[in-house]
């Protein structure tokens, strides 16, 4: 998933990009505020961190300018605390408010909350994902290639739909094993390995033992 950062202060946006990099987001930056209209249409992100006080235009004047072309989520991040900014916030468009100074875990909390919403629930109405000829049932929990099919554990089942969810992006281990919490199902990071490579045997005996791939040190991509 990639993240736009819409923020002119180096420090916090600097610390942002650092925390949301290890959590396997894709970041883009915005460094010149007159023409950030123009990054987003070139850059095309999932979500977007603004803030309100800006150089030139505010946030709320780009706030508007990129809801006249996309339903993208908003997340303003402000030191502004009155409740007529947080009104203001969401009446110009935007999704959620962060008052600065914040917690990092809050503000990824709410990244994910918003990604969760707006991506997720799309891809689950068919009740399937499919990429490159494997198909996770989300319905019946699962996977078959062609002809063969394999059911799957619980733990198997959500990590192969983050990746899914995911296909084209580095998943974490940490981001990972924090989506099977949020699924109540406690993992560690040994447990994590045996059910990735548990999944993997499964696909392997599917005819697709390299669907997953593993990034030394970052995490796992389906490419």
């Amino acid at each position: 998933m990639k993240i736009m950062i819409v923020e002119d202060d180096k420090t916090i946006r600097d610390m942002v990009a650092e925390a949301l990099g290890r959590w396997g987001f894709e970041m883009v930056i915005v460094e010149q505020f007159d023409t950030v209209l123009p990054f987003f249409i070139k850059e095309n992100p999932h979500l977007v961190l603004m803030d309100i006080n800006l150089p030139a235009f505010d946030g709320f004047y780009w706030c508007r300018q990129i809801r006249e072309l996309s339903n993208v989520p908003i997340l303003f991040i402000s030191s502004r605390n009155t409740p007529m900014d947080m009104v203001m916030s969401m009446n110009m468009g935007g999704d959620d408010f962060i008052q600065k100074p914040f917690y990092m875990d809050v503000l990824v909390a709410k990244i994910n909350a918003l990604l969760r919403r707006t991506y997720s629930y799309m891809e689950t109405s068919s009740n399937v994902m499919e990429h490159d000829g494997v198909v996770l049932n989300l319905k019946d929990g699962d996977v078959a290639c062609g002809d063969r099919k394999a059911e799957l554990t619980r733990n198997e089942f959500k990590i192969l739909t983050i990746l899914m969810q995911h296909q084209g992006t580095i998943v974490s281990r940490e981001q990972m094993m924090r989506g099977l919490w949020e699924n109540e199902s406690f993992v560690d990071d040994n447990t994590l390995t045996v059910n990735i490579t548990r999944l993997r045997k499964k696909l392997a005996e599917l005819g697709r033992d390299e669907f997953i791939t593993t990034k030394k040190g970052l995490g796992y991509i389906i490419p």
